[in-house]
């Protein structure tokens, strides 16, 4: 065993790991070396830090009305982007069906009654719409985790892309970072190896980075970038009007907005912070916000965002030099015990540490809020049951045409 790496865990506290290391074989020490010296411990010192936040400020939409005065206009540039070659697709897709009683990738849910039709297929689907108006086919980036990838990939290929281009797909894997129980404490996965869990949806463009596909989008000379969230089945993806929205702006990013149903929605809310676009979680908000109203009785903090932005590529790539907030979620984890035996929690039991997609909307310099009919755009499947279902994203499917 190294001992610098065992110096180091000593040093973070986490001499039950140095212990475990100690009782392996020679070669499963140096797998396990050479595991833990690959995981970005930084979490155990850095924790996670209270974020302080600004000064708030209302951050008004380009409203539905705005987008139908202006849409042939909008929608023609975004289309000229895309046939261009301008416009990138990066597909958020790393997580699992867990809290649908699924455990296979989410996308893989079949969200059809009478038919098959799966989550992955709405998507592709939705994005076929566009190719087909533009004549052109949009790069899709697909990020998977460690524990779907495979599937996700074997899934795609045997029902042929849902009838999408293959040569303009990759995956692409995102980080993970090390899992800690509710003492901090690092877990372990199984004999040598450490417990670990994807970093979040704000790792992507880090992730793209690391992995190579920053290469791709730069000799494609890929100059925006749609990301968006796998568990919304309306989801439009390249939409030209918004692209063309946010490029006849000049801003340099734009985010996808809905209406608040009520004051008291639990929704992010895209506001001002400090003079910059940030959001607003609805915990964070105080009753003066959450109430007030303009002259025309709209409320000021009115527009919550569904997961899906555009991104100049050249203001992304100055966000790679920067740390995300860390922020904590706790989960049920299986671990190893210090028996050897696989412990799987009924109940949350530790930590894993994510970066947010709406942290990156903090690092730009503006942000064009573009309003979207939630009745048409917004059908996310977060529960099996109740709100934000499977059952109200199938009724919405069916609202908007979709045989299911």
């Amino acid at each position: 065993m190294k001992h610098k790496t065992s110096e180091m865990l000593n040093m973070l506290h986490q001499e039950h790991i140095v212990a475990h290391l100690k009782s392996l074989s020679h070669d499963d020490q140096l797998r396990m070396v050479s595991h833990i010296e690959s995981l970005d411990l930084s979490v155990l010192n850095d924790g996670v830090m209270e974020e302080e936040r600004g000064k708030f400020e209302p951050l008004y939409a380009t409203t539905l009305d705005d987008i139908a005065r202006n849409r042939d206009h909008f929608t023609e540039t975004g289309l000229e982007a895309i046939r261009a070659g301008k416009v990138g697709a990066v597909l958020l897709a790393g997580g699992q069906g867990s809290r649908l009683g699924f455990e296979h990738p989410k996308g893989m849910y079949r969200i059809g009654i009478d038919r098959e039709l799966y989550i992955f297929e709405c998507l592709i689907n939705n994005l076929l719409e566009v190719t087909k108006q533009a004549g052109a086919w949009v790069p899709l980036f697909i990020m998977t985790s460690v524990d779907n990838n495979r599937e996700t990939r074997e899934f795609f290929e045997k029902h042929d892309y849902f009838g999408y281009s293959d040569d303009n797909v990759w995956f692409f894997v995102q980080e993970q970072l090390p899992t800690v129980d509710t003492e901090g404490k690092l877990m372990l996965s199984g004999k040598g190896t450490i417990s670990t869990a994807p970093n979040g949806n704000g790792g992507w463009y880090a992730s793209m980075a690391k992995t190579g596909m920053l290469r791709i989008v730069q000799n494609a000379h890929i100059e925006w970038l749609n990301v968006f969230a796998v568990d919304n089945v309306l989801q439009r993806i390249a939409d030209p009007c918004f692209i063309g929205a946010v490029i006849e702006s000049g801003k340099v990013s734009g985010a996808k907005v809905v209406a608040k149903a009520d004051p008291n929605e639990k929704v992010g809310v895209l506001c001002l912070e400090d003079g910059r676009p940030s959001i607003v979680e609805y915990y964070e908000m105080t009753d003066e916000m959450i109430n007030r109203r303009e002259p025309d009785g709209t409320l000021s903090y009115n527009y919550g965002v569904i997961l899906n932005y555009l991104f100049r590529v050249d203001k992304l790539n100055r966000t790679l030099s920067v740390k995300l907030p860390l922020h904590r979620a706790f989960k049920k984890i299986s671990y190893m015990n210090a028996n050897g035996e696989m412990i799987s929690p009924e109940e949350p039991n530790a930590y894993k540490f994510e970066t947010l997609a709406l942290d990156m909307v903090k690092l730009q310099d503006d942000c064009l809020a573009y309003e979207v009919d939630r009745s048409r755009e917004f059908a996310p499947v977060k529960n099996k049951t109740g709100v934000d279902s499977v059952d109200t994203a199938r009724e919405l499917l069916k609202f908007n045409g979709v045989e299911i």
